[in-house]
């Protein structure tokens, strides 16, 4: 891969140049910023779902928390790529900027409730296709993967490209570097699956819906991605470099701030706190050093000394593993690799024994996964009486065209089985906590 293609910001079929006063990246970022999607993440779980205290983050301030910090990564990366002369003096711009937009959406595709939110999701398809019943005995099985494994990601890339602004194969119309840079697993479920055991980072999971792999082998061409097409399995792609910038800012954020979190919710000490965010700081402070403060205003100190110590950490393994990383060899992580690896390991560690199993999120999760599931049983009736139409809305029958009413169902585009199964969870993945909560008492009478 060479740089001069992997920043390349023009929108896929538009010759158009760009704006030298408002490049592509911000648009981008402006477009991405402006959108419903965006906006419901105020009301989406970050770590505590249905929180009362105003100071926890939820996926939005997560979300540009994760942008301010990934900026900053772009920013000392094209600074260094520059004295490298991998890039064109005052690039760093472009790179700090691509990566700004491509944080600001890395969750926009989550479910309400989180991770639980999309195993719920997960969880509710892969019992209807064990029935074999309905639409769902119809379903190509090599499609399932893509709503039995419900994933986030893939959902953001088709918000992206196909939803959301201009509704179709376009969406948001982004730049092509930026669609690049979101794309952290490229490839659809149906390869994912073909490819058994694969130790490539970027075949964790599946980062594609069959819908949008078109669009994104458009980017990739552009932008001059490896491909890997394997007989009878289909066509994967290396990740594009910039991505392991917008993996490290999410992992820099979820990790520091979900301690302060944790101890605003008092599910976590000061002390404990301090211990864990003291290893990432280079002059560490004592208390007499942070003055007459709180112990909350102590903390935000040491958060955002840590932030600072972790983005020189990442940007450091970045110039490190430069060579792997452009050649589509790297296959870890930046935070793991540089070396504040192990405090952040401790970080983890901490947060799987004392935060994500605290009573009041578990207790909330349980709920979460079941308003999922009781809205999902809810709209179900609807497309099993749209599929009895030959996919006709307006033949269907009065309670479910007033069902379609009542929960402004979008049935633009669906046309078979397949279809029907994408309008489901891009209705229930775009739900806010509260309104899927809201919907799921008027769906079960409740």
């Amino acid at each position: 891969m060479d740089w001069t293609r992997l920043l390349n910001t023009k929108r896929l079929g538009d010759e158009r140049p760009e704006d030298p006063s408002r490049p592509n990246f911000t648009v981008d970022a402006d477009r991405i910023t402006f959108s419903a999607p965006f906006r419901r993440l105020a009301n989406k779980t970050q770590v505590h779902p249905l929180h009362g205290h105003d100071h926890l983050r939820h996926r939005m301030i997560h979300s540009a928390e994760v942008a301010s910090v990934g900026r900053s990564l772009g920013m000392q990366v094209g600074h260094w790529l520059e004295e490298q002369k991998e890039i064109e003096p005052g690039a760093a711009h472009r790179v700090a900027g691509i990566i700004h937009a491509a944080c600001l959406a890395h969750d926009i595709g989550n479910p309400p409730f989180g991770h639980s939110g999309e195993e719920s999701i997960g969880k509710w398809f892969t019992e209807r296709f064990e029935s074999e019943q309905g639409l769902f005995g119809r379903i190509e099985r090599a499609q399932r993967p893509e709503f039995e494994a419900f994933e986030g990601n893939a959902q953001g890339f088709r918000i992206l490209t196909r939803l959301e602004m201009y509704r179709g194969d376009r969406g948001m119309d982004l730049s092509a570097a930026v669609l690049g840079t979101f794309m952290k697993y490229p490839m659809t479920a149906r390869t994912r699956a073909g490819l058994g055991d694969m130790p490539y980072v970027g075949a964790k999971k599946f980062g594609l819906f069959e819908g949008e792999e078109t669009t994104f082998a458009k980017a990739a061409d552009a932008l001059g991605l490896p491909a890997e097409t394997v007989p009878d399995v289909g066509t994967w792609w290396r990740r594009h470099p910039l991505v392991f910038l917008v993996e490290a800012a999410d992992d820099i954020c979820y990790n520091i701030v979900d301690l302060e979190d944790g101890y605003t919710a008092r599910d976590l000490s000061y002390e404990q706190v301090r211990a864990l965010l003291l290893p990432l700081i280079q002059n560490k402070p004592n208390d007499d050093d942070l003055g007459a403060h709180t112990e909350y205003e102590k903390i935000s100190h040491l958060r955002a000394m840590a932030i600072g110590g972790a983005i020189w950490a990442c940007v450091e393994a970045f110039k490190a593993n430069h060579g792997a990383i452009l050649a589509g060899t790297y296959s870890n992580d930046l935070i793991a690799d540089s070396v504040h690896g192990p405090a952040f390991a401790e970080i983890k560690q901490a947060a799987r024994e004392q935060l994500f199993i605290a009573p009041r999120k578990t207790k909330l999760e349980v709920r979460g996964r079941n308003v999922i599931r009781t809205v999902l049983d809810g709209i179900l009736p609807v497309f099993d009486a749209l599929e009895r139409t030959d996919w006709k809305a307006a033949n269907l029958p009065d309670y479910e065209r007033q069902l379609v009413r009542a929960l402004d169902l979008d049935l633009r585009g669906v046309q078979d089985g397949y279809s029907a199964l994408h309008a489901m969870t891009d209705y229930v993945s775009g739900m806010t906590d509260r309104y899927a909560v809201e919907v799921a008492g008027m769906v079960s009478g409740r």
